[in-house]
């Protein structure tokens, strides 16, 4: 028995099927995101009048939309937005919260005091309701939606970044060092930083999925990518009027969310049980 216990702890979580499907999509939707012409050399925008509505089969794997235009390339077209800003969005957001985050375990009281409180009250919002009120501001557009993405989701990493460095700052050896005179930035480069990248990464690649809904949604409502321009949530859109007649206009951009959401909060999952294991 107790063999038998030991054999499946041995078992590393890396050969789970579901992971390992989990990291085979994101694979492949980062390959349709970087070079989508190597799975779909159709043009995304060719309209074909004559072939309207067509069903999925040989000629088009996903069928046609209302214009004609083939869906299976339209999805994996629409990956370079969805992904790539999701992506962007994420880092950019990652670093404006890592600075928060320190700024506020380190920095004068006043300041903390201060950071503290935005962070918890921005924290009372839903991530998608701050990106929605920054869009409003800023406009539609995709560099416009990649910095609403990130703004909206600043506050969760500044507070993780801040959890996370607030033991490291009240060490001995980092009150010394600071006692010694030694430079803030290099204590946080040296002491703190290192402390926050495992924890800060399993909670970014969950974010990343996050950004991914929220681009897709802000596209569903016409205040992010527009069109004609291929993306998940524009398609969405789109389909929904023909959801009767034509199901497969808005179904494989639904889908392509869903799983791709679903594989990358896989993966943010088992970094975070990982993380934790350590």
């Amino acid at each position: 028995m107790t063999d038998v216990l030991t054999a499946r702890r041995s078992v590393p979580r890396t050969t789970r099927p579901g992971l390992v499907l989990a990291a085979v999509f994101v694979v492949v939707a980062a390959i349709a995101a970087a070079f989508p012409t190597l799975l779909a050399s159709a043009d995304p925008n060719l309209t074909d009048p004559a072939s309207p509505f067509a069903e999925p089969g040989v000629d088009h794997l996903f069928g046609t939309d209302n214009l004609g235009r083939d869906v299976f390339a339209r999805v994996v077209h629409g990956a370079r937005f969805s992904l790539l800003i999701g992506v962007g969005a994420t880092v950019l957001a990652v670093v404006i919260g890592t600075a928060l985050g320190i700024a506020a375990a380190l920095g004068p009281r006043v300041v903390r005091a201060t950071l503290l409180r935005g962070i918890d009250i921005a924290m009372a919002f839903p991530d998608l309701l701050l990106t929605l009120l920054v869009i409003a501001v800023l406009g539609p557009g995709p560099l416009n939606t990649l910095i609403a993405v990130a703004l909206g989701m600043v506050p969760r990493f500044a507070r993780v970044v801040r959890a996370q460095a607030l033991p490291v700052a009240g060490a001995g050896y980092v009150t010394s060092a600071i006692a010694l005179g030694t430079p803030r930035l290099r204590i946080v480069r040296l002491h703190i930083l290192p402390n926050t990248v495992r924890p800060l990464l399993a909670v970014a690649t969950v974010g990343v999925g996050t950004a991914i809904i929220s681009v897709a949604a802000l596209s569903f409502l016409g205040l992010g990518v527009k069109p004609p321009d291929a993306e998940w949530g524009v398609m969405l859109a789109q389909g929904r009027e023909f959801l009767r007649l034509a199901w497969w206009i808005s179904i494989f951009p639904g889908l392509a969310v869903a799983a791709t959401v679903v594989s990358i909060t896989v993966l943010g999952r088992a970094l975070q049980r990982r993380n934790s294991e350590v």
